[in-house]
């Protein structure tokens, strides 16, 4: 299997610990993680003084995903918030400071079952991306400069989760691209009701 292995030289991390997402229903978010995606449930707990619920899913390798159930949290902005659509169907911008999207490693050999079994349980998925160097950065076919590989589907909540597997090692030259920053940024021009 594939994945980039690096050392770190200024602290030894091993991995994401857990992400903490939020949710507008626990007992869909349950069912969904645990039911359809087959994630473990290790950990559930209410917060104190009626805050909501915090539970905790098995992602693999020790990793976990977590969710925040909140009684006072306010609706998700789709295009805000997070992205209004899944890459390969619609727009995929999303606020600075948003989870764009959580991706998971699957194994390359069990990726195109995978997106086979996400429809057969009712899970709408995008398109399989082949994503390369090429002008628009996926490709139709497998080809030795894919990267990695990648079906996207969304949660009950509307988060976008990732299925993706790397298909090369990566060199010096996959990390060129200079940085941009804050001064970058186009503005956004405030929508007329």
């Amino acid at each position: 299997m594939i994945k980039p292995e690096n050392t770190n030289s200024e602290f030894e991390l091993g991995g994401i610990n857990h992400a903490a997402l939020v949710c507008a229903d626990m007992e869909k978010t349950v069912a969904f993680y645990n039911g359809v995606l087959g994630m473990p449930l290790v950990k559930s707990l209410d917060l104190p003084g009626g805050l909501g619920q915090h539970f905790f899913f098995d992602a693999g390798n020790g990793d976990c995903v977590a969710f925040f159930w909140f009684a006072e949290a306010p609706d998700g902005v789709p295009g805000i918030s997070a992205p209004a659509a899944i890459p390969g169907i619609g727009e995929i911008v999303s606020a600075v400071g948003s989870l764009n999207h959580l991706a998971f490693h699957v194994p390359a050999d069990e990726f195109d079952e995978y997106r086979k079994r996400l429809k057969e349980k009712g899970v709408r998925v995008g398109p399989v991306l082949n994503h390369d160097e090429s002008p628009a950065q996926v490709s139709a076919a497998l080809h030795p400069g894919v990267y990695v590989r990648s079906f996207y589907f969304q949660d009950p909540d509307g988060i976008t989760l990732e299925f993706a597997c790397w298909t090369r090692e990566f060199t010096e030259s996959d990390t060129v691209t200079v940085p941009r920053t804050n001064a970058d940024r186009r503005p956004v021009l405030p929508t007329v009701s």
